[in-house]
């Protein structure tokens, strides 16, 4: 372990903290700074980090268009609808996988485990032909459903951790007192697991709210586009490249998701480190 106690250690460990926090915060500084840029600032041979003369009328633009809301409305009907989704059928398969024991059970959680390796474009070739056949294409809850290949296997794989850690007398004790298997699931074990329910969910929140691929692919109606889409195609193309506006649309579309994870900080830190304390 290094010694923090020597001033050359904490100096070194300052250094690269330093580096570390410079090479992951410039983008989000540039990002900043273009979007309160205007336009003759950042088309120039030299820019500067900071803006010279700082304006708003990148958000007056992006505010007032009327598009953001729209794409904002829509990445949070997909996103929550498929965080929800993922936590209920994470929960219900975890829940199994940790407290019962039946034939094939190791190798069907290592099959799910196993979907984590493939890329999500390949996933995709999958995905795209059954959407087709169930008449879900261009809609929002065919895009939901697709979001669930996302998160649904490390949510599962996270809860199980996190459910295997509980008191086995607990389950038990109200076996023992009649409960059946869904009561003991939503009135004993739920209510304990909340710090792995609150990481599931951000967790699929936050794939869902970043994604680009799949809405770009699943969806082709305007009115129904997320904030990815809807932002590349409205502010940058071929014939147009308004980064001011774009960086402008970014920020206001990071707010739900920096909002979101500001609220459950402290249940998804506690989540995340569950799986690996022993209880």
């Amino acid at each position: 372990m290094l010694d923090l106690s020597s001033g050359k250690a904490r100096l070194g460990f300052g250094l690269t903290f330093a580096t570390i926090a410079s090479f992951l915060g410039f983008p989000v500084l540039w990002m900043l700074s273009t979007a309160f840029k205007p336009g003759a600032e950042i088309f120039v041979r030299f820019p500067s980090l900071l803006p010279r003369a700082p304006t708003l009328e990148n958000f007056r633009g992006v505010v007032g268009s009327g598009d953001l809301p729209l794409w904002l409305g829509n990445s949070l009907l997909t996103a929550g609808g498929a965080a929800l989704l993922t936590t209920v059928l994470a929960t219900l398969a975890a829940h199994s996988f940790a407290r019962f024991r039946y034939r094939g059970r190791r190798a069907l959680m290592a099959l799910m485990i196993s979907a984590q390796m493939f890329p999500f474009a390949v996933l995709l070739v999958s995905l795209y032909p059954m959407l087709q056949a169930a008449g879900l294409l261009d809609t929002r809850i065919g895009l939901t459903l697709s979001y669930i290949v996302f998160a649904l296997p490390a949510g599962t794989y996270m809860l199980f951790s996190y459910f295997v850690r509980l008191p086995e007398e607990l389950i038990e004790a109200a076996r023992v007192d009649g409960a059946s298997e869904l009561r003991i699931l939503w009135r004993i074990i739920v209510p304990v697991s909340i710090p792995g329910l609150v990481t599931v969910a951000l967790y699929a929140f936050m794939w869902a709210w970043n994604d680009l691929l799949y809405a770009m692919t699943l969806i082709t109606t305007p009115s129904l586009r997320t904030v990815g889409p809807g932002l590349l195609m409205s502010q940058l193309g071929e014939m147009r490249q308004d980064w001011g506006a774009a960086m402008a649309a970014s920020l206001v579309a990071s707010l739900p998701v920096i909002i979101a994870f500001g609220l459950v900080q402290r249940w998804f830190v506690q989540g995340l480190t569950a799986g690996a304390v022993k209880g």
